[in-house]
């Protein structure tokens, strides 16, 4: 379903009908609105209408209140809530930060999501990565070791599918899903603060730094938040500019607001 999703972006000023979208997958009209209304819980028609720049606009009004309001003490003791995942976060010591993964081995494996191939690695104390293909695989897996510059790198999808059926497939019953994130602890409260958002809602930069009681650290919240390694997961596809204007998003702009509009969708269903 992401070849839909990322023809529906490309396309949505074009209005695709039921028949146009439904050869993209190969599937009878019928048999393809059932699919993703099962999918994304909403139909293909009702996905275009959240997809547009009034839409966002309308959520990033309705966020304000209900993130502002909420309390996002940023101690690293409590959980965040991600559907039915339910995620702790384990930071990296000032020693361990310094050693940049040496002694440290990392699993990774190739995914697909609904937002396209993307890049999961996890260490024995959670995850540390999840970014998505843009040019080609190779590419990303060269950001990873970037990320890691020391650490034995070790592919097992096996593994790391674990992760990705976790994220991308919850469950109804309570998971559990620890990250294992590696920065300073000014990003760590930055992006803390971007799991403590109420489910579905929208922030912009400025709202961000307030939540986390930094109201003049507007840039170094928005350089925090352009460094975090966990996407989707920590939600930094959230972040919207005052106009309602999406923005950059470092796996790209048409995907980020695929993730905003999949969410939303979610919870219309």
């Amino acid at each position: 379903m992401s070849k839909v999703l990322t023809y529906l972006d490309a396309h949505q000023m074009d209005h695709p009908s039921l028949d146009e979208l439904s050869n993209v997958v190969g599937l009878s009209p019928f048999h393809f609105q059932r699919t993703f209304k099962r999918w994304a819980g909403v139909t293909p028609k009702q996905f275009q209408s959240v997809l547009s720049l009034n839409h966002a606009k309308a959520i990033l009004r309705e966020s304000q209140s209900s993130v502002l309001d909420a309390s996002l003490d940023v101690g690293l003791s409590s959980s965040s809530r991600l559907h039915d995942l339910f995620v702790t976060v384990d930071s990296v010591t000032p020693g361990e930060y310094k050693k940049m993964g040496h002694g440290l081995q990392v699993t990774y494996g190739f995914h697909e999501s609904p937002f396209g191939d993307c890049l999961i690695a996890g260490t024995d104390r959670g995850l540390c990565f999840l970014g998505f293909v843009r040019e080609s695989r190779s590419d990303i897996l060269t950001e990873l070791g970037l990320d890691w510059p020391l650490a034995e790198l070790v592919e097992d999808s096996c593994k790391t599918g674990q992760f990705c059926k976790s994220i991308f497939q919850p469950s109804n019953e309570r998971t559990e899903l620890p990250l294992f994130v590696k920065g300073t602890s000014f990003q760590v409260k930055v992006w803390m603060g971007l799991l403590r958002l109420p489910e579905h809602s929208l922030i912009s930069y400025e709202g961000l730094a307030e939540s986390i009681k930094e109201p003049k650290a507007v840039r170094a919240a928005a350089s925090a938040v352009a460094h975090n390694s966990i996407s989707y997961v920590i939600p930094c596809h959230r972040i919207i500019r005052k106009m309602g204007i999406l923005g950059q998003y470092r796996w790209g702009a048409n995907r980020k607001r695929l993730m905003v509009a999949w969410e939303q969708c979610r919870k219309l269903s």
